[in-house]
């Protein structure tokens, strides 16, 4: 049997952008995780958080500062709060002026701890401000990495069009005028939903994942030459219209070329790198009378099995070479 041959496209247009740098408002961080607020100085609208990892400041608190960065998240779990209660009033008075004086962008307690008495005193004096919740310490820093690394992801924005295909996320690239927009129109139709059109916001939330979404200003609509601009979601209901969706499969629409040899087998399976990750990728040659929606929906569904092991056109190719070795 031979196996699949490999094809890696390289798309410089897809290179992270590693200059940049994205933050996220801490109301924002508030509202998200249901945190109460014990202490918030003035110019709440003007922080913002830009580090994606958090920090439980146990070290910090005994006096070791050589590895501290004020600018994560702190995170006051029952260990600190227990360690903070067997000091001397003196001790624990020195350790929180310290810490506090190191300004942290954040601090957050967990188990609905009790605010020791230092806490706010030394907090209003430094601007820190001082939030709570309830949830155990392990599971609310988890949820806060995920909001994290969601909302700090390197990004890029691109053009093309993004809709979900039996729960794959299909990014469907390709010049200006190629019926892209009219393609995804069609495919809500049959029951599949939009998430962006004209500009796809794609996130890299994790070494492996990544997350693709509208801009929120043009979220919803859609563009079709010759009618312009309509609300997919109040034309086709909630239903045809999701948030974000990850990528699965990147489809590049061409205008078909007489004399071009395009894929028929599908044992070559061809690879797209977005932000050093790859992604699985096919050209669909564009000509009349092809019914782009049907073949989209056939392409996520063949990527959807690949996935989970079954490759049709690795299949056939076995039962051949056996027949072909019987002959």
């Amino acid at each position: 049997m031979d196996e699949p041959n490999t094809k890696n496209t390289n798309n410089d247009h897809f290179a992270e952008n590693t200059s940049s740098t994205y933050s996220v408002g801490l109301d924002l961080l508030i509202n998200a995780m249901e945190l109460g607020e014990i202490y918030m100085p003035e110019n709440r609208g003007e922080i913002f958080v830009s580090n994606r990892d958090v920090n439980r400041p146990g070290l910090a608190l005994s006096g070791f500062y050589g590895a501290f960065d004020p600018t994560r998240i702190q995170i006051v779990g029952l260990s600190e709060h227990e360690y903070l209660k067997s000091l001397s009033i003196g001790e624990q008075t020195e350790s929180l002026k310290t810490f506090f004086a190191s300004k942290p962008i954040c601090v957050i307690t967990t188990n609905n701890l009790t605010t020791l008495a230092d806490f706010i005193g030394f907090a209003e004096e430094n601007r820190v401000p001082i939030l709570s919740t309830g949830e155990k310490t392990s599971a609310f820093i988890a949820a806060l990495i995920a909001k994290l690394n969601l909302e700090l992801a390197p990004r890029i924005a691109r053009h093309g069009v993004f809709v979900e295909i039996y729960g794959e996320g299909v990014l469907i690239l390709g010049e200006s005028g190629i019926g892209k927009s009219e393609t995804a129109v069609e495919l809500v139709k049959r029951g599949h939903r939009l998430i962006a059109d004209d500009m796809v916001e794609i996130k890299k939330v994790s070494a492996i994942t990544l997350v693709g979404s509208a801009p929120e200003i043009i979220r919803h609509y859609i563009e079709i030459r010759g009618i312009g601009v309509v609300d997919v979601r109040r034309i086709f209901g909630m239903g045809a219209v999701k948030m974000t969706e990850k990528v699965d499969l990147v489809i590049n629409m061409q205008d078909w070329v007489q004399g071009t040899q395009y894929e028929r087998f599908g044992l070559e399976d061809e690879y797209i790198e977005i932000m050093g990750i790859k992604v699985p990728s096919m050209t669909i040659p564009v000509k009349p009378g092809r019914n782009l929606a049907i073949i989209l929906e056939i392409a996520a569904m063949n990527n959807r099995q690949k996935k989970m092991g079954y490759n049709a056109a690795a299949e056939l190719n076995k039962k051949l070479m056996e027949q072909m070795g019987e002959a």
